[in-house]
């Protein structure tokens, strides 16, 4: 080690010089310089062997403080702060060489030890690691100094910007105890003590903590856990550090054991027992960390970037051409729909047309015009549509058809709630056709008839003609009518949205009227509505004879196919009685209940349940996704507590609950089977099942199975049927199972050679929902078939500082004990939300040539994106992807 003074006479304004001369061993590796004027930068270069450590000093007029280091590790920078110190003008030239003479007995110590050695940042892996570490992510600062300016001039207080505004300041208002930290560690590099900071501080903190360097990014992180500028970081400062990040990341379980997780750390990286890491520690397990994502970079490049070529939107100047191809491309996509759609309209339109050109040859057109043969012809598809509107609901029968029928290929059953939705919308339509129609047109116009105009009138409605409204209203015709509207109006606004997932913010008074159950209750009014439409449709002030009073002809096969569905569901629910073994209360408000499966019960993945529970409501039943596998021996469901019925389901199960044991999950459990005293447990009524697009999956070889919380229940189901089939396989070449009992099995043979399963949450807690479903997974499938990706969004994405010292920690304690802190299972959990264009493209590569069946469960939100992407890869690439939405 050496130290060179180049001996130059370069002086400040104030007169002070800088210099030293010491014992040389070795060549002058760089000159130690002085720029002129009130704030030199001095530069001293110490060289050892090959490697370089050079400081850079700004001296002012009452202070010297480092400017940079190159090279060198923690203990470089800790002897380099402590030239940081005020001193005199007159004598600041000789404090400063006794320093530096201190400094360069410091740096030749170290040099006899191998602490000084730099890690290998040339491979890989390390690459893309020093890409990490952002404290300016792409969701903080993207927006540049000017902003960071502006939002200044508005907190300010005095020309000052309070600690407690930093975080909001540049742009990391969500995290302000990690912004506070921020703050401190970069007021103590400079110096600084007060609570406060001007613009020109704020500049410098803001270059400081966007700068590029990776050594700076990560000098900035060690300084904010080392709080003493010592240099080195202790246990207790890890632990602090590691509460601070899980703080900031909404990760409640990592904050209660930090103290386990920093003596973790302490244990790897200070082997010695020294009691404190230093900062190439820290680096060395930075650079070691794997890259999230590298799980999804594929082994063909060329093929990669073969794709993202042909990903790039095609751009057509020709507008014709460009309306033609997006066309053509809906038409591919929605030709099931559309010829569904189209001759629902093209029925309706006939339905319409035919009735009003009816009622124009008629003598009723000569006193009320049009207005009659308006309201005829909505009448008409009025009554075509209540009784279409019982069709989509008759779950048996759409499941009958989807299992043994090939209707499934041209009608997407898929939609029946939607399509019910739909056809609400034109009785809706219809009804304000016909009423208005009357109310406005045909009944004024009949009550200012002249006596010549309404003799042909007097069959209809009497010798004597109606002299007011009330004569129309309190008539059969007119009150059955009046009511079913207000009915109808009911039913109909309670089931938006808006009102039956409580959207709105109501007065609490009006709250109670709304919400899931009103919306249960009201839509049940239809059994009085259709009693009040077959009198209504009787008794008609315009046709007496029997058969032109075609209501109830047309009601009448969709009303007896309804009621035959209603009572196969109360009559196979009667004997459907279900024993509760096992109730599980979860984070996140999800209620997970085991149970008996009934005799001769038989389902498919993917399928749903209605479940009844009398103590909460003896007449409700909710649709809950199967969540057990069909080849388990239990039945399971998970329930999440979104409205008011489940809230109190919830409620009367955790009362039999208890705290659960160390090696068990979730919040509270009884599991009756091996309970001694069993609890008296509530009833429970199934009925089911009932197909949904899910169930599908058997068609294909390769899945993607795409779950946003509490929509991952069917696809759970899915993938323990996978791993089902996985085991089976297994047992059978191991010999413990004879292979002909499945080979006489009737079923089809298991199609499926790969899945893929991302589930995306935003609590950590929700990963307890299936851990034993993930741990399965881990255990047995040595051959990858699945591939579990779980996302949790409340942690900061890759890269970024928050979430540095989660993915250290992460890596760290999953090679060692192969769990996961995030998740709790041996799937290691990625950050934030997933690249879905990445996800498909790393299936693209994987499986060309190949069908790939896309299942997607979870918030409305995501599907345009999803159903997207599976369009643009199945039209750009040779993978065809079939994309299917659970209702949800």
């Amino acid at each position: 080690m050496e130290i060179q003074d180049n001996q130059r006479d370069s002086s400040s304004d104030n007169g002070s010089t800088f210099g030293y001369s010491g014992p040389l061993s070795g060549p002058l590796s760089g000159p130690l310089i002085t720029n002129k004027g009130n704030s030199s930068k001095k530069s001293a270069r110490f060289k050892d062997d090959n490697e370089y450590v050079e400081i850079t000093l700004d001296v002012r007029d009452d202070s010297v403080s480092v400017q940079n280091i190159r090279g060198g590790d923690s203990e470089t920078a800790y002897l380099a702060s402590r030239l940081e110190r005020r001193a005199s003008s007159s004598s600041l030239g000789s404090q400063f060489s006794v320093r530096l003479r201190q400094v360069s007995q410091e740096l030749k110590r170290m040099t006899s030890s191998k602490r000084f050695d730099k890690v290998d940042r040339s491979k890989s892996g390390a690459a893309r690691a020093l890409k990490g570490l952002q404290f300016m992510t792409k969701n903080v600062g993207t927006e540049g100094w000017s902003e960071v300016e502006k939002r200044f001039d508005e907190l300010a207080v005095n020309g000052m910007l309070p600690k407690s505004s930093f975080g909001q300041c540049i742009g990391m208002k969500e995290s302000k105890d990690f912004a506070s930290e921020l703050f401190d560690a970069l007021a103590r590099r400079k110096g600084i003590t007060s609570s406060s900071i001007n613009k020109a501080e704020l500049r410098e903190f803001w270059e400081q903590i966007t700068d590029q360097s990776f050594d700076a990014r990560l000098q900035t992180f060690f300084d904010m856990v080392d709080k003493n500028l010592d240099g080195r970081i202790t246990e207790e400062e890890v632990k602090e550090i590691i509460a601070l990040s899980a703080s900031a990341n909404k990760l409640s379980k990592i904050q209660e054991r930090a103290e386990e997780y920093a003596a973790l750390i302490m244990e790897e990286l200070d082997p010695d027992n020294l009691g404190y890491i230093e900062l190439h520690n820290l680096e060395m397990l930075l650079l070691q960390v794997p890259s999230q994502s590298a799980n999804l970079v594929t082994d063909s490049r060329i093929l990669s970037q073969m794709l993202s070529q042909r990903l790039v939107p095609t751009k057509d100047r020709n507008v014709f051409k460009k309306c033609y191809r997006k066309l053509s491309y809906f038409v591919q996509d929605n030709w099931k729909r559309i010829w569904v759609m189209a001759l629902w309209l093209s029925i309706c339109a006939g339905l319409f047309t035919w009735k009003f050109i009816q009622y124009k040859h008629r003598a009723v057109f000569d006193v009320m015009g049009y207005c009659v043969t308006t309201a005829k012809g909505a009448a008409e598809t009025l009554k075509f549509n209540m009784a279409l509107i019982l069709l989509p609901v008759c779950r048996n029968t759409i499941t009958w058809l989807r299992g043994r029928t090939k209707l499934g290929g041209v009608v997407p059953f898929d939609d029946n709630i939607n399509f019910h939705k739909v056809i609400a919308l034109g009785i809706a339509i219809g009804v304000g056709l016909h009423a208005g129609a009357h109310l406005t047109c045909d009944f004024p116009r009949l009550l200012h008839a002249t006596d010549e105009e309404y003799e042909p009138m007097k069959p209809f409605f009497g010798d004597d003609r109606p002299e007011n409204y009330w004569w129309f209203v309190k008539g059969t015709e007119g009150w059955t009518g009046v009511v079913m509207v207000v009915l109808m109006a009911i039913a109909y606004t309670l089931a938006q949205p808006w009102f039956r997932r409580n959207r709105l913010n109501l007065p609490k008074i009006l709250k109670k009227l709304t919400g899931f159950n009103a919306f249960w209750y009201s839509h049940h009014l239809f059994v009085i509505v259709y009693a009040l439409f077959i009198v209504h449709g009787y008794y008609l002030f315009l046709s007496k004879k029997w058969y032109k009073k075609t209501t109830w002809m047309y009601l009448a096969v969709p009303i007896i196919l309804y009621a035959y569905e209603r009572l196969i569901r109360a009559f196979r629910s009667g004997y459907k009685s279900v024993r509760i073994l096992k109730v599980a209360v979860y984070p996140g408000n999800v209620l997970a209940l085991h149970m008996s499966k009934p005799q001769g019960f038989k389902y498919t993945s993917g399928q749903y349940i209605f479940v009844n529970c009398a103590a909460v409501s003896p007449l409700q039943w909710h649709p809950f996704s199967i969540t057990s596998a069909p080849g388990d021996d239990y039945l399971s469901i998970h329930i999440r507590t979104l409205g008011d019925w489940t809230s109190q389901l919830k409620a009367i199960f955790a009362k039999v609950c208890q705290p659960p044991s160390v090696d068990q999950s979730g919040l509270l459990r009884a599991d009756i089977a091996h309970a001694d005293n069993q609890p008296r447990l509530p009833k429970l009524l199934i009925d089911g099942p009932y197909g949904a697009p899910a169930q599908d999956y058997k068609k294909y070889d390769v899945l993607l199975l795409v779950g946003l919380g509490i929509g991952a229940t069917p696809l759970i189901s899915i993938v323990k049927d996978v791993l089902n089939n996985i085991k089976q396989q297994k047992e059978i070449e191991e010999g413990i199972v004879e292979s002909s009992g499945v080979k006489n099995n009737k079923k089809k043979p298991f199609a499926t050679k790969r899945a893929y399963f991302y589930w995306v949450t935003r609590e950590q807690g929700s990963f307890e929902w299936f851990r034993g479903v993930m741990n399965e997974v881990a255990d047995y499938d040595l051959d990858g078939v699945i591939e579990l990706h779980n996302y949790c969004t409340s942690v900061y994405e890759e890269g970024d500082a928050r979430s540095a010292l989660i993915t250290m920690l992460q890596s760290l304690h999953h090679a060692k004990n192969g769990v996961d802190i995030v998740s709790g299972t041996r799937v290691r959990t990625h950050f934030a939300r997933p690249n879905w264009r990445t996800v498909f493209k790393h299936v693209a590569v994987k499986h060309s040539e190949e069908r790939v069946g896309v299942f997607y469960c979870g918030a409305p939100g995501l599907t345009g994106e999803l159903r997207r992407l599976a369009r643009d890869f199945s039209r750009k690439t040779t993978t065809k992807f079939d994309f299917h939405k659970e209702n949800f």
